[in-house]
């Protein structure tokens, strides 16, 4: 059995939002194979974007932030859902991870901190929706954004490995691909992958 923890991304609360659903289905895969799952929903959560480094480097992380960093502690396996923005992950959820992995608990303070990354032990999935085919973010736009997060964020505090989901052409997604993924993304639920 894992601990699960689902971040599902989409700044926008209508329930009709394609992210919302495949977060629905990995925890329906997840808890069904007996995983214990817990869920954050970025719509849902309150808290300022960070403007100057004295607030990212004070220990004054708001309260629904504090609860999302222990999740994070809890969890063994990170699900990250997120729509594809400009090329990038929406601002929302980008200021989150700014607020949530600080230092002193993401990783140390000070110069000596690089590689110190305190969420190690942890793996994660990344799901990424998007209007393009996901063969032309792949190939063209060389996944730059996914790379970035896993990269520069997840690793940098310790979580890997980190495995990837790109769902393209989602805008008028039919009914059956609408099935076809949501199955795929349980079956990943099943297995806490």
């Amino acid at each position: 059995m894992t601990r699960v923890l689902i971040l599902d991304g989409h700044p926008d609360s209508n329930p009709a939002r394609f992210c919302h659903a495949l977060a629905e289905s990995y925890a329906a895969g997840a808890t069904g194979a007996g995983h214990e799952v817990r869920r954050v929903r970025l719509c849902d959560l309150d808290f300022s974007d960070l403007t100057r480094r004295d607030d990212w480097q004070t220990p004054s992380t708001p309260a629904a932030v504090v609860a999302v960093q222990q999740d994070i502690t809890w969890a063994q396996h990170l699900v990250i859902i997120y729509l594809l923005w400009l090329g990038s992950m929406p601002a929302r959820l980008k200021a989150l991870f700014e607020q949530a992995f600080r230092p002193g608990y993401a990783f140390g303070q000070g110069e000596r901190s690089i590689g110190d990354g305190r969420l190690k032990g942890r793996t994660a999935r990344v799901i990424v929706t998007m209007g393009m085919p996901a063969s032309i973010y792949r190939g063209f736009y060389l996944s730059h954004s996914l790379k970035a997060l896993k990269r520069n964020i997840l690793a940098f505090v310790g979580i890997g490995p980190t495995r990837a989901t790109l769902v393209g052409n989602v805008e008028g997604i039919d009914e059956a691909r609408l099935r076809r993924w949501l199955g795929e993304v349980s079956a990943l639920g099943a297995r806490a992958r």
